[in-house]
């Protein structure tokens, strides 16, 4: 069969985006969290929005059954917002579960099907001891090959990035400086997890120090503070704990409609005009360690779709659950050169948010938090922000915004999903 080119039936649109504070939240349940994350969307919409006009609900979820007991999410937020009776959808893809919930609201405004939905996502991960919180997430690896022979996924990207490191010379101080970068960002984000700059814990850390009247550390900078395993340790090599992005609560949704009605919500609304989603084999079954191989495939069919090539997007959004993820996504999706350019990206400021191509600038899962059901969706909120010129502090102002992406990935790549924003 001949290759055809993929578009999309009808024209999408975004016009309000809302999330939930980030991080751990012990007082409030899945469907709470998503009704935070609705009210703040609802609140973005400039003309207002009729709920009871929303037809159908797509919510990401991963491992509510897990961590709270609790299965049929979707409905549960549903009802929670005053959605019932309409149809709502949960979707788990693991870690791109809200991701590949806002690409089957697309579909459903493209085949006409539907005028108006809402996709987001929500997690709760905080309720369980870490140890069952980490037999959660290795639910997300294969359970045959990967997790029954002693990978977390902690170790599956540590075996990413060692082979990144074998392959390309790749140093720890090149994963390092992304967590510096991220945090640098996330530090302007009142909704992350950790609004902090690596400097701001590295001065936290002395000024306990000096408390407890014990030596007070003396670090050059955040760099030597980041290699003092006393207090960065190894989680898995070399992953430190700043490597890491944290086990975080949150939600997130984006209210789609089609594009002839966009106007009516709003004077500025972000139009959807391309989105690819692959699948991977898991990390034993994989030809290499050091790119992902379905965010590849993904990502060209979002710039097929959209018309556009990697030099065109102004700004993205990556999954860096770990800092080495940051780096081969920024490679797979084409704005750098695999292997050393893309690892030393962001110590050379090429990354940041004044850079050439910001990337993170939430300051991304590791800072801003990854509530695994609910990520895919906050990165999207991000980008409808900084298109729109409503990202506060953090606002990108080097460059006009008007091309932006997400790039979101289940588990350690056997799910990718892109998706290509415009502002016109």
């Amino acid at each position: 069969m001949a290759k055809r080119k993929r578009e999309l039936a009808r024209g999408v649109a975004m016009v309000g985006a809302g999330m939930s504070p980030f991080g751990i939240r012990p007082d409030v349940t899945n469907r709470e969290l998503f009704a935070e994350a609705f009210l703040d969307m609802k609140a973005s919409v400039d003309k207002g929005v009729d709920p009871q006009e929303i037809e159908a609900l797509y919510v990401g979820n991963c491992g509510a059954e897990m961590w709270e007991s609790q299965s049929v999410i979707g409905v549960l937020c549903a009802s929670e917002i005053g959605l019932t009776p309409r149809p709502a959808l949960k979707v788990e893809d693991a870690c791109a579960s809200s991701s590949v919930a806002v690409r089957e609201g697309i579909i459903g405004i493209a085949s006409g099907l539907y005028d108006m939905v809402l996709a987001g996502g929500t997690e709760k991960m905080s309720v369980l001891p870490i140890d069952w919180t980490t037999m959660a997430l290795a639910c997300g690896s294969d359970t045959t090959y990967e997790s029954s022979a002693g990978f977390t996924f902690p170790g599956l990207y540590a075996s990413m990035a060692t082979a990144h490191m074998e392959k390309y010379g790749t140093t720890h101080d090149d994963l390092l400086k992304v967590a510096i970068k991220n945090h640098s960002n996330g530090a302007l984000n009142p909704k992350a997890h950790f609004p902090m700059t690596i400097k701001d814990v590295m001065n936290m850390r002395i000024a306990k120090a000096k408390e407890k009247g014990g030596p007070v550390p003396s670090w050059a900078d955040e760099l030597e503070f980041l290699n003092d395993p006393r207090y960065n340790p190894v989680i898995a090599w070399p992953n430190t704990l700043f490597d890491c992005c944290p086990i975080t609560d949150g939600a997130a949704c984006i209210l789609l409609v089609a594009e002839e009605i966009a106007k009516d919500f709003t004077d500025t609304p972000i139009y959807i005009i391309g989105t690819g989603q692959a699948s991977g084999h898991n990390l034993h079954d994989r030809d290499t360690l050091t790119s992902i191989p379905a965010a590849q495939v993904a990502a060209q069919q979002a710039y097929e779709m959209a018309d556009v090539g990697p030099e065109d997007i102004k700004i993205a959004e990556v999954h860096d659950c770990f800092t080495i993820a940051e780096v081969m996504a920024i490679a797979d999706l084409g704005f750098f050169k695999e292997g050393k350019e893309a690892a030393t990206a962001a110590g050379e400021g090429m990354t940041a948010r004044d850079g050439r191509r910001p990337i993170n600038v939430s300051g991304g899962l590791k800072c801003k938090g990854h509530p695994v059901g609910a990520t895919g969706a906050a990165q999207v909120v991000e980008i409808f922000q900084q298109m729109r010129g409503e990202a506060g502090q953090r606002q990108v102002t080097n460059m006009d915004v008007n091309l932006a992406l997400n790039h979101n990935i289940g588990a350690h790549g056997t799910t990718a999903v892109v998706q290509i924003f415009e502002r016109r």
